[in-house]
């Protein structure tokens, strides 16, 4: 499969913004507006991480929180969820769908970084995908760099707002080209960005299980639980404060 354009690295050329026009914007939020997650019913969510060799400690630090994601919801309704990563030289994977904690666990330690590009538009694609056969109610990502055609990757998440798929994009660092770029796919899907610090996992697990919640019973499951996280997530929903 052929990588798209590159116009920035880790650490110089930053991308530049998603230059669509207001009324393709708002076209894009309003079809996503009138598409809300199922309440009480089961939830899928796309765990999608850059695993490029910089993210070795935030795999590991993935790996020991998901199982928290099912947890969260296992007395009230079902969630299933998909490893989806990328590495080394174009290498893009997803796993089978799991049901629960420790087989989504099981395959993520079989898994190992390597050195590569980002390939975040492949990410966003294969949820587009995915959602076709069958709705997704979150796609999560997490990582630190953006290496790609910043315009392409917007497309994309357009076309996810439309079908009502939020992306929650957990970003690692402070590299701004790479926070611009996260922050629109956020804007463009009615997700969420975040940035988080590996070392406060509390904090990222407690976001990622006010997600699991959101997925599996929308938004009044969030405001009926009503966590320090919960409200947290709320306000990015809602259109409020950034996630900083």
């Amino acid at each position: 499969m052929s990588k798209s354009p590159v116009r920035t690295d880790r650490s110089e050329r930053r991308p530049e913004a998603k230059t669509s026009s207001s009324g393709d914007i708002a076209a894009f939020l309003n079809a996503a507006r009138a598409v809300k997650p199922g309440e009480g019913g089961a939830g899928r969510i796309v765990l999608a991480l850059d695993a490029t060799m910089s993210r070795q400690p935030t795999w590991d630090m993935a790996s020991a929180i998901q199982a928290e994601m099912f947890e969260s919801v296992a007395s009230s309704t079902a969630l299933t969820m998909q490893l989806v990563y990328f590495r080394g030289f174009g290498e893009c994977r997803a796993s089978r769908w799991a049901q629960n904690g420790r087989e989504l666990g099981t395959m993520m330690t079989r898994i190992d970084c390597r050195a590569g590009r980002t390939q975040i538009g492949k990410v966003l694609k294969h949820a587009l995908k995915e959602h076709g056969k069958s709705p997704i109610s979150a796609l999560i990502y997490i990582g630190d760099a953006m290496e790609e055609d910043a315009d392409a990757l917007g497309h994309v998440a357009g076309q996810l707002g439309v079908r009502g798929v939020p992306a929650f994009i957990f970003q690692e660092g402070r590299e701004p080209g790479a926070e611009l770029v996260f922050r629109e796919i956020a804007r463009l899907t009615r997700g969420g960005w975040f940035r988080f610090d590996p070392s406060s996992p509390r904090v990222l697990a407690d976001l990622l299980k006010s997600i699991a919640v959101y997925a599996t019973g929308g938004l009044k499951a969030l405001e009926a639980r009503g966590t320090g996280s919960d409200k947290r997530l709320l306000t990015q929903l809602k259109g409020g404060a950034s996630g900083r």
